[in-house]
């Protein structure tokens, strides 16, 4: 009996230290944007939510979650150096207002209606990433690890008034997000510096006219209720960043956690890329949905595929003018740019327009 007895004390006291053994790492994930928007929102129901599936498998690690989504702690205009100092240990870097740090990342906006694929792309931008040593070290440089990348659905310019065609926008104020005020260059129209978390107040306002932006950050924002005419022109998507982690707390973590991390990051970017293009459709026609009884309603208005070709033939060679003020830097632009466009080629895009050659 005793043997037995013994065998059941030791038994009762291997539970508690079996539970004690798993490690709990506190760690913060933050955003300039509120869940609401797609790629806000995935990162914790698709990013986190991995990461945490693929560490209870084996019950070593979990990680808590100390979430500060919406800009609780930092704007849009300070994604980039909130990772890198630390503020957050993870989060959302909007590239797109990084244009002097981040130059490279910068291409596809440079070469605008290149791709209307959002999985392509990113899968193209995820290549170059791994095999670019410029376009990757522009982003370790500032104390990152890059786990998952962003991109966008396709642009639409949404107004206050309907447009008849591309050249309607002369002389209009069009809110954009940093650098892609270039795509309304030669057009006549104005672009006022912006973020989805500023277009509508602008809008309310008369700071600006409308906005060149995309469906499925329109949506969630309600901008459509005081710009409720889409001119939907289909321009193409644009790399918009990357989740990632600052690199002093990546280097604390066990090498268990970093690798399932580095899993879910490319489960994020995969799943974030098909969502892009299935939800595109789905977001117009909810916009109308819901503002079908405002004054006036959500309109959708189609653009000619001559309007769009107009367009794009308006723009000068901004990718070539940003290619060599880069080069006169020492950045390799021209060579990045010429690698991602071969990169869509090379998966069956076909460019409206061949910027680099």
């Amino acid at each position: 009996m005793k043997p037995i007895f013994a065998l059941l004390v030791a038994g009762a006291t291997a539970l508690p230290m079996s539970a004690s053994a798993q490690e709990t790492i506190n760690l913060t994930v933050a955003s300039s944007h509120p869940l609401v928007v797609p790629w806000v929102g995935m990162i914790k129901s698709h990013f986190m939510a991995r990461t945490d599936e693929i560490l209870a498998e084996t019950g070593n690690y979990e990680i808590q979650w100390n979430e500060a989504f919406g800009g609780q702690l930092y704007k849009a205009n300070a994604t980039l150096t909130s990772v890198e100092e630390g503020i957050t240990d993870i989060g959302w870097v909007f590239s797109f207002l990084e244009p002097a740090k981040l130059p490279l990342s910068q291409a596809s906006s440079y070469a605008p209606f290149a791709t209307a694929n959002p999985p392509v792309q990113l899968e193209v931008m995820q290549e170059l990433f791994e095999t670019n040593e410029a376009f990757r070290e522009e982003w370790e440089q500032y104390n990152l690890k890059v786990l998952g990348f962003t991109g966008t659905d396709m642009y639409d310019i949404y107004t206050k008034e309907p447009l008849e065609g591309i050249d309607d926008i002369n002389g209009m104020k069009l809110s954009a997000p940093g650098v892609l005020g270039n795509w309304l260059r030669g057009t006549g129209a104005n672009a006022v510096d912006g973020a989805l978390t500023t277009y509508y107040t602008d809008i309310q306002t008369g700071v600006s006219d409308g906005t060149l932006s995309l469906a499925l950050g329109i949506l969630p924002t309600k901008v459509y209720e005081v710009a409720p005419y889409i001119n939907r022109f289909d321009a193409g998507v644009a790399f918009s960043g990357a989740v990632a982690i600052n690199r002093d707390v990546w280097d604390s973590l066990p090498e268990e956690v970093q690798n399932a991390m580095v899993e879910a990051g490319e489960y994020y970017t995969e799943a974030h890329g098909k969502d892009l293009l299935e939800r595109h459709e789905f977001a117009l026609n909810k916009m109308v949905e819901l503002g079908a009884d405002q004054d006036p309603p959500v309109q959708i208005i189609e653009m000619p595929q001559e309007e769009r070709a107009k367009w794009v033939n308006m723009l000068p060679d901004i990718a070539g003018e940003w290619a060599e003020g880069l080069e006169a830097q020492g950045v390799p632009a021209e060579a990045f740019l010429a690698a991602y466009m071969d990169g869509l080629r090379e998966r069956g895009e076909e460019p409206v327009r061949d910027w680099d050659k």
